[in-house]
C-alpha cells in the first residue's frame, strides 16, 4: 500500500501548482465587453454607438499603458467605420458613429507601452 500512495502523493503535489497557475489565467470580460487575447496582454473592446474602449490587462490585472497607438475598424454588414485610438488613462478611446449591434466584428490594431503592434479581432455580443 506505501508504494501505491508515494507515487499518488507525488503525483497530486506537482499537479497543485499546475492548477494554481491555470487559475491564474484570468481571461473574463472585466467591463462588459469582448476579451482577445495577444502577445501584448488582454484586449477587451467595450462598444458603443458612439465610443469604443478598449482596457488592457494582464491575465486579469490592468496594465499601466505609459504609451498607446492605434486604429479601430467597425464592420457591420456592408458598413465599414474606422477610427483611430487615443490613450485615455490606462484604456485606449475611439470617438465616432459606430454600428456595434450583435455579431458585428471589431478588428484593433495597437501598439503598447513601445512594443511592435498587434491586431485582435473581436465579434460583438
Amino acid at each position: 500500500m506505501k508504494k501505491l500512495l508515494i507515487p499518488l502523493l507525488a503525483a497530486s503535489v506537482l499537479a497543485l501548482p499546475a492548477t494554481a497557475l491555470y487559475a491564474a489565467e484570468d481571461h473574463t470580460p472585466k467591463f462588459g465587453g469582448v476579451v482577445v487575447e495577444t502577445k501584448s496582454g488582454d484586449l477587451e473592446l467595450v462598444a458603443k454607438p458612439e465610443l469604443i474602449v478598449i482596457h488592457v490587462s494582464d491575465h486579469g490585472k490592468p496594465m499601466k499603458l505609459t504609451s498607446a497607438t492605434g486604429k479601430v475598424t467597425v464592420f457591420n454588414g456592408k458598413d465599414k467605420t474606422e477610427a483611430p485610438l487615443a490613450l485615455v488613462g490606462d484604456k485606449l478611446e475611439a470617438k465616432g458613429s459606430f454600428k456595434v449591434g450583435a455579431g458585428a466584428k471589431a478588428l484593433a490594431e495597437v501598439s503598447l507601452n513601445g512594443k511592435p503592434a498587434v491586431s485582435a479581432r473581436f465579434t460583438l455580443k
